[in-house]
């Protein structure tokens, strides 16, 4: 049967939900922290616990010093009671031997408590630290504990509390202590008091997970949710796309007879949800935004900040008030949804508008004359509209194709303005970190609204908007809702991003250096090395030619001779023979050392020629197959 500890240690290893090592960590180090306390012992010493997780026995281990006699039993041992452990040491040694006190279970119990329940909470909020790290952006489920002025307390898993602010509540939502909620994990932070971590449900990834769970082929990849616009408890705008052909994304977000959207309403606290399908093309991914308004037309203004990437929408007139939306929020959410600032005029207003430009702009004049005609149509058609009378179809026809016609020439580029926009985005995007190029604007550390403003302004990327910055910052502040506060962390973050690009040149200097040090040790050793060998060369053949021209014949005859016999060496003259054994030594010198040497002789008579100023080398072979001369 197990003891009273294993029971107890038990206990706590479920209870806490920690590793049996944690526990067992802490145990010990409480057990040295109470034996310190109890003997007063150094913080120097080394003291060491060991716990017998079966029994509950405590052993506790000292380091002390070999000594002849003991004056002080908390640092020193015998000579006698050491070598019990150690034969071989000697005194002044020092050795780690039990020490345990009498009692000291009772000592412990009451000194460590106090210790390990530290050690444990500390592993616990470790823990949970870690485990909730892992669940940020993630849906969690959770129990409301209490509800105050401030928002909820929520108990999630591993004993943890979350909290939930009233910004972060749905508007309208009512909750009741012990009341289910899920929630997204939208920051994780650690405090003194333990983790703090921060749900909410205003989240637009709260609505992206929810999505997930409830549509198998978002959950699959099959279908891509590209952009999410929300406003929270009211109206949420969702543009999807298939990764497949033969899928229509809307149609499976939505469910048979809206089931899978509804669950999703009903979760959001009856907020209207619009899924939109996306397209590439952006003026037809804004005249679906603006759905479920009917539009005539849109013209991309597509100059960055400043003048605005805009883009210009014209609905009929009765579909005004619709495509704007109650307090202008069907407009929002779609600018939000295609980060581009939209300005909804109707049919009359534009016509109005494109009058005006066709007739106090000088770029226009071309066309002035070639739609004289139908601007004095507009004029009448206008007036008549002023007037209150209705406008016939066809001619509401023909006012809608005249706005198409005189804003698509005031929004077309030439080329040279298109090359001279590339050019100057492609010199700042330079200066200006690769990576951030894909960090959206809504992910940075700006906060929301200030992301939104940005966003709305036709800033995507991070990336965009340190071009933006270094191009012409005033655009950016005079964007309304920015401010000297949003300024000054926009100007912060930049000068992060000028930092970073700084670090990352450095590195890529320093590891284009070093192939190209490399490549150079290699390429230049051999090169040396050649130049040197051959000017040796070049040395050593100017020598032998001044000093013995024979030995130069010598080597230009590469066939390798016979030995001569010993009736043959009689019938040779003197200098012969001497000129034959010059030449096998100076061969023998030269060659290599570790191959055997083959003594070599040859048949060679040098003769003089006075008239002609020559040396004459014949060379005879022992097979007497002719001579060969060599001239000096």
């Amino acid at each position: 049967m197990k003891n009273e500890f294993t029971l107890a240690f038990n206990e706590v290893l479920e209870d806490k939900g920690l590793p049996k090592e944690i526990i067992l960590k802490a145990l010990e180090s409480a057990m040295v922290s109470a034996y310190r306390r109890s003997v007063n012992a150094s913080a120097q010493q080394n003291v060491e616990a060991v716990v017998d997780t079966e029994t509950g026995k405590v052993t506790i281990y000292a380091e002390k010093e070999v000594v002849e006699s003991v004056e002080n039993d908390i640092t020193e041992v015998s000579l006698e009671d050491a070598r019990k452990v150690n034969p071989e040491i000697e005194l002044g040694g020092l050795i780690t031997v039990e020490t345990t006190p009498t009692d000291f279970g009772r000592v412990a119990a009451q000194t460590a408590r106090q210790v390990i329940q530290q050690r444990i909470r500390d592993a616990e909020r470790a823990a949970q630290i870690l485990f909730y790290e892992k669940q940020l952006g993630e849906i969690v489920n959770g129990m409301v504990q209490s509800v105050n002025a401030t928002g909820l307390t929520v108990g999630l898993e591993m004993k943890t509390e979350a909290s939930m602010p009233r910004k972060e509540m749905i508007p309208g939502e009512r909750f009741h202590i012990h009341d289910r909620v899920r929630a997204l994990v939208a920051e994780v932070k650690d405090n003194q008091r333990g983790p703090q971590i921060i749900l909410s449900r205003t989240h637009r990834n709260f609505l992206r997970r929810l999505l997930e769970n409830e549509v198998p082929e978002i959950f699959h990849g099959i279908v891509e949710i590209r952009s999410i616009a929300r406003e929270p408890g009211q109206r949420a705008k969702v543009a999807v796309s298939a990764t497949q052909q033969g899928i229509d994304p809307v149609g499976a977000c939505v469910g048979i007879r809206g089931v899978r959207i509804q669950a999703i309403v009903r979760e959001l606290h009856d907020e209207k949800i619009d899924v939109i399908e996306w397209n590439p093309d952006p003026a037809i991914f804004i005249a679906k935004a603006i759905s479920p308004a009917r539009v005539s037309g849109v013209y991309l203004n597509e100059q960055k900040v400043g003048g605005g990437k805009t883009a210009t929408v014209v609905v009929p007139e009765d579909q005004l008030s619709l495509a704007i939306g109650r307090d202008g929020q069907n407009a929002r959410l779609a600018a939000k949804l295609t980060s581009w600032r939209i300005d909804i005029k109707s049919l009359p207003e534009a016509a109005s508008d494109s009058l005006f430009k066709i007739k106090n702009d000088g770029s226009f004049a071309a066309m002035l004359v070639s739609e004289k005609e139908n601007v004095e149509k507009m004029e009448e058609f206008l007036g008549r509209k002023a007037e209150g009378r209705p406008l016939a179809p066809e001619e509401l026809d023909f006012m809608s194709k005249f706005v198409d016609r005189v804003e698509r020439k005031a929004t077309a580029k030439t080329d040279e303005q298109k090359k001279a926009e590339e050019s100057q985005f492609e010199l700042l995007k330079k200066l200006v970190p690769a990576s951030t190029f894909s960090v959206s604007i809504l992910d940075c550390n700006l906060p929301e609204h200030v992301a939104y403003i940005l966003q709305e302004a036709g800033v995507s990327t991070l990336g965009e908007l340190a071009v933006q910055m270094k191009l012409e910052p005033d655009n950016i502040l005079r964007l309304q809702g920015i401010g000297p506060r949003a300024m000054v962390n926009i100007e912060m973050m930049m000068t992060a991003l000028d930092e970073q690009l700084i670090a990352e040149q450095e590195a890529e200097k320093l590891k284009a250096q070093e192939p190209v040090a490399e490549v150079a040790a290699v390429v230049e050793t051999p090169v040396e090395e050649k130049v040197q060998s051959e000017a040796v060369a070049e040395a050593v053949e100017v020598q032998a030619v001044e000093e013995k021209p024979v030995a130069e014949a010598k080597v230009t005859e590469a066939e390798p001779e016979e030995e001569i016999s010993l009736e043959e060496i009689f019938t040779l003259r003197p200098e012969v023979l001497d000129t034959a054994v010059v030449a096998d030594e100076e061969e023998g010198e030269s060659s290599d050392p570790n191959k055997k040497k083959k003594k070599k002789s040859k048949h060679v008579v040098v003769t003089y020629d006075p008239d002609r100023d020559l040396t004459m080398v014949t060379k005879k072979h022992k097979r007497g197959g002719g001579d060969w001369d060599f001239e000096e």
